[in-house]
C-alpha cells in the first residue's frame, strides 16, 4: 500500500485465540493527535480537550483500507490508535463485536472518549473469512476467560452490534460465572422476524449482475447518506451550502457502494445471512441462561431489523436488562450524528471498574457539553420558575447566589422537599453553573431500579438526574460520599414530603433519629440547612393520598405500584412510603426561592454523644423552618414574583439576565 501517513494497527490480544505479536497489516487514516485532560473522576465539572470528531466519511476511509475481498485470514483483535493514551486507573476491558460488516470499525466515532474509560479491543472479521458462529463465540470466549483470569476483579464489557450482539449473548450464556456487562445495539436476535431471512433464496435466484446492484440498494437504506441528504434540504441552508453538502453525501454514497460491493459479494452475502440465522437461533435458545447486566439500545428507524420491538421483547426475557430507545435513528447507531456512547453509559449508571458499582470512585461528572445538553431541555422551565438563590456567609451575611456555600467538602445540604421533588430541577444545575460543584443528591432507589415492570415510569426518565450525580440513598452511600468530601444533597422528609397531602405545604416530616448528623460528625462535615419555597405558586393539591385510598380499586393499585420499587435501606430518610401521584391543578406561575442558612459544624462531640447529636439535629430542623418562614414573608415584597414582570424584564435585559428580587 502506498505510504499515505496512515498508522499501523498493532495486535493487542489474540488471533483466533493465539498470541499475535506482529502488526496486523491493516491501517487507519491519519489520527489527529490530542491531549486529553483526564480529570473526570474529580468532583468538579470538567471538559475534555475536544478532539476531532470522526464522522461517516472517516469511517468509510478507514473501512476501505480494512476490506480486502480475497482476505480470508483469521479473525483478530486490534486496538484503535486514536483512543486516549491515558485511560483512568483500573479501566475495564471493552470488547467490540461488529455486525455483519465485520470490519470492527463501528465505534470509530466513539474511540477517543471511550478510551478515557476503557481498554478497547475491536474484533476484525475479514470479508472472505468463513468462521462459523460457534467458532466466533469460542474465540471471544477464550479472550474473555484469559482476561478474566488476568484481572479477576474487573468486569469485562461486551459491546455488540447486530451479529456482535448475538455473540455477546452467547458468550454470556456460556459463562455466567464471569462478570460481564453487555451493551447491545439493535441485536440480530430479531433476524427471524425480519425481511432479511427471505433474502437468501432471492440472492441465489438472481443473475450475476446482482453483485453490482445489491450494494447500490443497501447504500440507500434510510439512516445513512440518504437520510443526511434529505436533512440538508430541511435545514434550510443557503443554496450553495446545501448543494455542497449534498454533493459530499453523493460522494459518500458512491464510496459506500464500492465498499459494500467488496464486503457483500454474492458468496459473502449468502454466508453472512447463514451466519445471522445461526446466531439468532443460538442466542434466542440460550437467553434463559444469560445473567449478565445488559443494556439494549434500540433504533426506531432500523430498516434492516425490527429493532424497535426487539428491545422490549428482550427486556422481558433477560433478568438484568434495561432498554434505551432512539426513535429517529437507523441500524448503524454508533455511526450516526448525536449518538454518544459514553454519555449513554454515564446516564444509565452502567460504568463500574470493580465487582460492584461504587457511586463515588466510578462516577464520572458530565462534561460541559453533556451538561449543556442535559439542562438545555429545562431552560424554558427555568425561565418560568425564575429561581432565586440566597446563601449565608460565615459571618452571617445573606448574599444573592451560592457564594456562602463552603467550597471544600464534605458538605451536607439538608432541606425540605417541595411537591413532586421539583427542587431537583434547579439545584444541581445551579451549583454546576455558578460554583462548578457537582451536587450528589441522595434519592429514592426507584430512580435506579425496579423489582418488576408495572405502572411506575421507566427508569430512563431519570437518566439526566443520574448523569448529574444522583445516588440511591443508603447509609453506606452517605458514608462513602462524606469520606470523598462531596457536596451532598439530602431531604430527610423523602417522598413523604415530596408527595404530601393537602394543607401540608412546607411542613417538615422528618424522622426522629439523628443518623445523618452522626454520619456527618464522623468526617467533620459542615451541615448547611436550606429551604425551598414556591410550590404553592405553581400547583395546588386537590386529590391527595388520603382521598385516593378511600377508593378500594385505587388503594389496591397503589399497593401494586409501591411493590414495583425497591425499599430504602436507610431507616427514616426517604422513608418507605406508598407511591402515588397527587391530583394537582396548575396555578398562574409565581417564583421559586432557595435560601441556604448558616453552616453548622460537626465533630467528635456529636459522634460520641447521641444527645449532642440530637441537639444538632433539632438545630438543623429549626434553621430550615426559620428559612421557610423568612422566605414566605419576604417574597411578598418581590415585585418580580409573578411571571409577567419577569418576562418583561427578560425582554428588556436579555434571557440570561438575573431578575431582581426582594431586598435582603
Amino acid at each position: 500500500m502506498a505510504a499515505t501517513g496512515f498508522h499501523m494497527l498493532s495486535a493487542v490480544g489474540l488471533c483466533n485465540g493465539e498470541k499475535h505479536k506482529q502488526p496486523l497489516g491493516v491501517t487507519l487514516p491519519p489520527a489527529r493527535r490530542f491531549s486529553a485532560s483526564v480529570t473526570a473522576f474529580s468532583s468538579r465539572l470538567v471538559d475534555y480537550e475536544q478532539p476531532f470528531v470522526k464522522g461517516f466519511w472517516e469511517y468509510l476511509e478507514a473501512a476501505k483500507d480494512f476490506i480486502r475481498p480475497e482476505d480470508n485470514s483469521p479473525s483478530r483483535w486490534f486496538s484503535p490508535l486514536e483512543k486516549s493514551k491515558d485511560p483512568c486507573d483500573g479501566a475495564p476491558l471493552l470488547l467490540f463485536l461488529p455486525g455483519i460488516d465485520g470490519n470492527g470499525l463501528g465505534l470509530i466515532r466513539q474511540h477517543h472518549k471511550l478510551g478515557q474509560m476503557f481498554d478497547i479491543w475491536c474484533l476484525h472479521i475479514p470479508a472472505s473469512n468463513r468462521t462459523s458462529f460457534t467458532d466466533l463465540v469460542a474465540m471471544v470466549e477464550r479472550t474473555v476467560k484469559s482476561e478474566n483470569q488476568r484481572s479477576p476483579g474487573k468486569p469485562i464489557y461486551l459491546v455488540g452490534e447486530s451479529l456482535g450482539a448475538c455473540i455477546a449473548l452467547a458468550v454470556a450464556a456460556c459463562n455466567p460465572e464471569i462478570d460481564l456487562l453487555l451493551i447491545l445495539s439493535n441485536p440480530a436476535t430479531s433476524y427471524g422476524n425480519s425481511l432479511l431471512q427471505h433474502l437468501a433464496p432471492l440472492v441465489k435466484a438472481l443473475p450475476d449482475q446482482f453483485d453490482l446492484a445489491f450494494p447500490s440498494v443497501l447504500s440507500l437504506i434510510p439512516g445513512g447518506p440518504l437520510k443526511r441528504m434529505v436533512a440538508h434540504w430541511v435545514r434550510g441552508l443557503p443554496e450553495m451550502e446545501t448543494a455542497a453538502n449534498i454533493y459530499q453525501d453523493l460522494v459518500i454514497t458512491s464510496t459506500l457502494t464500492s465498499i459494500l460491493a467488496d464486503t457483500f459479494r454474492r458468496e459473502t452475502l449468502l454466508w453472512k445471512l447463514k451466519l445471522l440465522d445461526a446466531a439468532a437461533i443460538f442466542a434466542n435458545a440460550h437467553l434463559h441462561l444469560v445473567q449478565a447486566q445488559t443494556l439494549i439500545l434500540s433504533s426506531g428507524n432500523d430498516q434492516i431489523l425490527p429493532s424497535k420491538f426487539e428491545g422490549k421483547r428482550l427486556r422481558k426475557k433477560l433478568p438484568k436488562c434495561e432498554v434505551r430507545s432512539f426513535k429517529d435513528n437507523g441500524h448503524c447507531l454508533f455511526l450516526e450524528d448525536g449518538i454518544d456512547l459514553v454519555s449513554i453509559i454515564k446516564a444509565t449508571s452502567f460504568y463500574r471498574r470493580g465487582s460492584r458499582q461504587d457511586y463515588v470512585s466510578d462516577y464520572i461528572p458530565p462534561t460541559i457539553s453533556e451538561f449543556n445538553k442535559s439542562y438545555g431541555v429545562n431552560r424554558l422551565l427555568e425561565v418560568i420558575m425564575g429561581p432565586v438563590f440566597l446563601s449565608t456567609t460565615e459571618d452571617g451575611k445573606v448574599v444573592r447566589g451560592l457564594g456562602g456555600i463552603p467550597s471544600e467538602g464534605p458538605v451536607l445540604l439538608v432541606g425540605n422537599h417541595m411537591l413532586l421533588a421539583s427542587d431537583k430541577i434547579s439545584l444541581p444545575g445551579q451549583f454546576v453553573h455558578e460554583r462548578n460543584i457537582n451536587l450528589r443528591p441522595l434519592v429514592h432507589p426507584m430512580m435506579f431500579t425496579r423489582l418488576r415492570d408495572g405502572l411506575l415510569p421507566d427508569v430512563s426518565v431519570y437518566d439526566m438526574l443520574r448523569m448529574m450525580g444522583s445516588v440511591p440513598i443508603s447509609g453506606t452511600h452517605l458514608h462513602n460520599l462524606l469520606s470523598a468530601k462531596s457536596h451532598i444533597l439530602l431531604f430527610p422528609g423523602g417522598i413523604r414530603e415530596a408527595l404530601h397531602r393537602k394543607g401540608e405545604e412546607y411542613k417538615l416530616m422528618w424522622p426522629e433519629k439523628a443518623e445523618f448528623v452522626r454520619a456527618a460528625a464522623k468526617f467533620g462535615a459542615k451541615i448547611v440547612p436550606f429551604c425551598g419555597v414556591g410550590e404553592d405558586d405553581f400547583l395546588r393539591v386537590v386529590v391527595d393520598y388520603n382521598d385516593q385510598i378511600k377508593v378500594p380499586l385505587v388503594k389496591e393499585v397503589l399497593k401494586r405500584v409501591t411493590a414495583e420499587g425497591p425499599e430504602v435501606s436507610l431507616e427514616g430518610e426517604e422513608g418507605n412510603q406508598d407511591f402515588h401521584m397527587p391530583g394537582v391543578i396548575p396555578k398562574w406561575p409565581g417564583r421559586y426561592y432557595y435560601y441556604f442558612g448558616k453552616e453548622i459544624k460537626t465533630g467528635a462531640e456529636e459522634l460520641r454523644d447521641r444527645d449532642k447529636a440530637k441537639e444538632v439535629y433539632a438545630e438543623v430542623k429549626k434553621e430550615v423552618e426559620r428559612c421557610i418562614k423568612f422566605v414566605k414573608q419576604r417574597r411578598e415584597e418581590d415585585p418580580y414574583r409573578p411571571l409577567l414582570p419577569r418576562l418583561h424584564y427578560h425582554l428588556q435585559h436579555g434571557l440570561l439576565s438575573q431578575v431582581p428580587t426582594f431586598p435582603f
